[in-house]
C-alpha cells in the first residue's frame, strides 16, 4: 500500500479549501463574541462514557473507540462536541446565571454521512445555558442565521420542528414507546412506506397522528393544521404554541417553514428544533435546537440550546472569497527594505518577498501591491 494513501472518506485540507475554512472560522467566532459567547476548547479524547451520555445508539455508531494504556479503560475520539460543552457548563464552570459558550474543532466519525462526505468535521457552534424560555431559542437561531448571511448564504430557508410532538405521540401507548428510535428514523427520512409498517400495529390514534406529521410541512398556516389533526393533549398544544411564537418573531430574513417530521437529532433534543438549507444541497448545512436533559448527566440538569454546522461543507458551498490582498516585495539584504517589510507585517499586512529566480502563483494571495525603492525609500505602489 503507497504510503501517502489515507483512509477511506478521510482528506487533507489543501491550501484553497483552508484559506476559506479560516476565514469562515474567523469571522464566524468573531461573530459568536459580538453576542457574548465565550470560547472552550474541549480535547479530543475523553473516556467513552462521558461522551456518550446523550445522542442514543446513532453516536455510539459514530464514535471511535480505543483502551487507554495508562488507565485501561475506554476512551472515545469525539464525534460531537457539544455534549462537551455540556459538560464544561455542568461540572466545571457551575454557573448560576445564564452562560453563552461557543468552541470550533474537528469531530471524527466512522462512518460518513454521506455517498462524499468527509468523516472528519470541523464543528463550530454556539450553546445558551441556564434560561428555558423561548428568548434563548431565538437568540441562537438569530445566530445561526447571521452566521450563514457570514458565509456568504443569503437564500435560507428555516425550518422549525418540535420535539414535544413526537414525545407526546410516543406516551399515547407503550408499542409505539418501544419504536422510539425506528420512527424518528422514519419521519426524518420521509419514509412513507417504512412508517407505514411501523405503525400498522399501533391503535388508532397514535396511527394517523404518527402518519399525519410526515404531511404537516409548510409556512406557518400548517400548525392550524397540526392542531386539528393532531390529538388535543397539552405537550402538543405547548409544542405548537412555541413554534408559532417563534414563527412570528423570526426576522433573519430566511424563509421559514415548519415541518413536524424534520426529527433528525430527537434523541438528543427535548423541545423546539430548528434546521438550515441552501438551494442545491440536499442536507441541512446547520441544526440546532434545545436539549435540557444532558447536562444531568454531569450532575446539573440547565436549560440549554444550541446549533453547530460542519465548516468544511459550508466552506464547500460558500462563495466568499478568501484570497487575501498581499504587497510583493523583493528579496536583497538591504536593511531599509527589512525594515519596511516588518514595519508592514506589524501593521496587519501580508508582505511576501520573492525568492530569486521564481515566479509567484497567483492563486494564494491577490498581489495587488508591490513594495519599490523610490528616491532611496521603499514605498507601496499598486501593482500594475
Amino acid at each position: 500500500m503507497s504510503t501517502w494513501l489515507l483512509p477511506e472518506n478521510i482528506a487533507d485540507v489543501l491550501p484553497a479549501e483552508a484559506r476559506k475554512i479560516e476565514e469562515l472560522r474567523r469571522r464566524l467566532l468573531d461573530r459568536f463574541r459580538s453576542y457574548g459567547y465565550e470560547l472552550v476548547m474541549p480535547p479530543m479524547l475523553e473516556y467513552l462514557e462521558s461522551l456518550l451520555t446523550s445522542g442514543g445508539s446513532d453516536l455510539n455508531l459514530r464514535t471511535f473507540k480505543l483502551v487507554d494504556q495508562l488507565s485501561g479503560r475506554t476512551l472515545g475520539l469525539r464525534a460531537d462536541i457539544t455534549p462537551q460543552v455540556s459538560r464544561i457548563d455542568a461540572h466545571l464552570l457551575n454557573r448560576q446565571g445564564v452562560t453563552r459558550l461557543c468552541y470550533a474543532g474537528n469531530v471524527l466519525h466512522t462512518r460518513p454521512r454521506g455517498l462524499h462526505a468527509t468523516r472528519e468535521q470541523i464543528q463550530i457552534g454556539a450553546e445558551i445555558y441556564g434560561h428555558a424560555g423561548l428568548e434563548a431559542d431565538l437568540e441562537i437561531q438569530q445566530l445561526m442565521l447571521d452566521s450563514l448571511r457570514l458565509s456568504g448564504l443569503d437564500k435560507v430557508r428555516l425550518d422549525l420542528c418540535h420535539a414535544g410532538a413526537l414525545s407526546a405521540l410516543l406516551d399515547l401507548e407503550p408499542a409505539a414507546a418501544a419504536l422510539g428510535e425506528a420512527l424518528f428514523d422514519a419521519l426524518g427520512a420521509k419514509d412513507v412506506p417504512r412508517l407505514n409498517e411501523l405503525t400498522a400495529k399501533l391503535g388508532d390514534v397514535a396511527r394517523d397522528a404518527l402518519r399525519a406529521l410526515l404531511s404537516l410541512y409548510g409556512n406557518a398556516s400548517v400548525l392550524d393544521e397540526a392542531r386539528a389533526r393532531l390529538p388535543n393533549l397539552p405537550v402538543i398544544g405547548r409544542a405548537l404554541d412555541d413554534l408559532a411564537f417563534l414563527a412570528a418573531q423570526a426576522n433573519g430574513g430566511a424563509e421559514l417553514m415548519i415541518d413536524l417530521a424534520d426529527l433528525r437529532g430527537y434523541a438528543y433534543h427535548s423541545g423546539v428544533m430548528f434546521s438550515a438549507y441552501v438551494d442545491g444541497v440536499p442536507n441541512a448545512v446547520a441544526r440546532g435546537g434545545r436539549y435540557d436533559d444532558v447536562g444531568q448527566a454531569y450532575g446539573r440538569a440547565r436549560p440549554a440550546t444550541g446549533f453547530s454546522l460542519d465548516l468544511r461543507e459550508v466552506a464547500r458551498i460558500s462563495p466568499v472569497d478568501a484570497r487575501g490582498s498581499a504587497v510583493l516585495a523583493p528579496w536583497k539584504h538591504d536593511e531599509p527594505l527589512l525594515a519596511a517589510v516588518a514595519q508592514l507585517r506589524d501593521a496587519g499586512e501580508v508582505v511576501i518577498q520573492a525568492l530569486p529566480g521564481h515566479d509567484h502563483d497567483l492563486d494564494e494571495f491577490a498581489f495587488d501591491r508591490v513594495l519599490v525603492e523610490r528616491d532611496g525609500k521603499w514605498v507601496v505602489e499598486a501593482r500594475s
